[in-house]
């Protein structure tokens, strides 16, 4: 059976069917109380935009009443609040009633682009043809471009990765990438190749482990590259995520 396009969501599943299916399709949250005029006044328009868009976006509505400790986490000071989820994410969002028409755009913002369609095949297929496709379509491509830096990597193509991934300007993940490509290409990295290889693996906890030992007897600049390793972890797993939570805390008495 299909995935409901609009349901009811609370603290018990927020994390599996909002952050963790937002890496899959976009999830937009309508964040509502029974009392509250404007949102019933918003809900018809974003039930339509998701039906229109099923499969496509995804709508979770959570009644705040009930989930004070959610509402409280995403920081929703009014409602009804909109809050889009992408790739475990709030990549975008709203407060009010806004007119239909807003709402519409709102949602076609979130439907996956071509670009968006070749990278998310090309990550599940394990395609290189397919994220070299997206990136010649849209050359910054949020999650096309890490992918592929990452198979660089992995084939020691250090100076290419390099080169793709750039300045990452706030991508936290492809600036992760960049320092361990630093990191290699100084060749201070044999220790950490481990880590590296967890993380590509998805071992989250043994590369944490791993990098936050080293963090002990680093000096300042390898401590920084480790330290932006360990933050494109965090960015993956979820904020909320408990190894992101423990880590985190690893982490800044280390640099401190």
């Amino acid at each position: 059976m299909s995935p409901e396009a609009v349901f009811d969501v609370g603290e018990a599943d927020f994390e599996q069917r909002v952050v963790q299916r937002s890496h899959e399709v976009p999830v937009v949250v309508d964040f509502w109380a029974e009392w509250c005029g404007p949102c019933r006044q918003l809900s018809p328009a974003l039930e339509k935009a998701a039906n229109e868009r099923a499969g496509q976006v995804e709508l979770a509505k959570v009644d705040v009443d009930s989930n004070q400790a959610l509402a409280q986490a995403f920081r929703v000071q009014g409602i009804p609040a909109v809050k889009a989820f992408r790739n475990g994410q709030v990549a975008a969002e709203f407060t009010g009633a806004v007119p239909p028409a807003q709402v519409e755009r709102f949602f076609d913002e979130l439907v996956p682009s071509e670009a968006d369609e070749l990278a998310d095949r090309g990550i599940a297929e394990d395609d290189e043809e397919l994220l070299r496709k997206a990136l010649e379509i849209d050359p910054r491509h949020e999650r096309a471009r890490p992918a592929l830096g990452r198979k660089l990597l992995q084939r020691g193509e250090v100076d290419e990765a390099l080169e793709l991934l750039g300045a990452a300007g706030g991508d936290f993940v492809a600036d992760g990438l960049v320092a361990r490509a630093e990191l290699i290409r100084d060749g201070d990295a044999a220790d950490l190749e481990p880590a590296f290889r967890s993380w590509d693996e998805g071992d989250f906890e043994t590369a944490l482990r791993i990098l936050a030992d080293a963090l002990d007897s680093a000096d300042a600049q390898r401590r920084d590259h480790i330290r932006r390793v360990m933050v494109a972890i965090f960015t993956e797993l979820g904020v909320d995520h408990p190894l992101a939570r423990e880590y985190r805390r690893r982490l800044a008495a280390a640099v401190s």
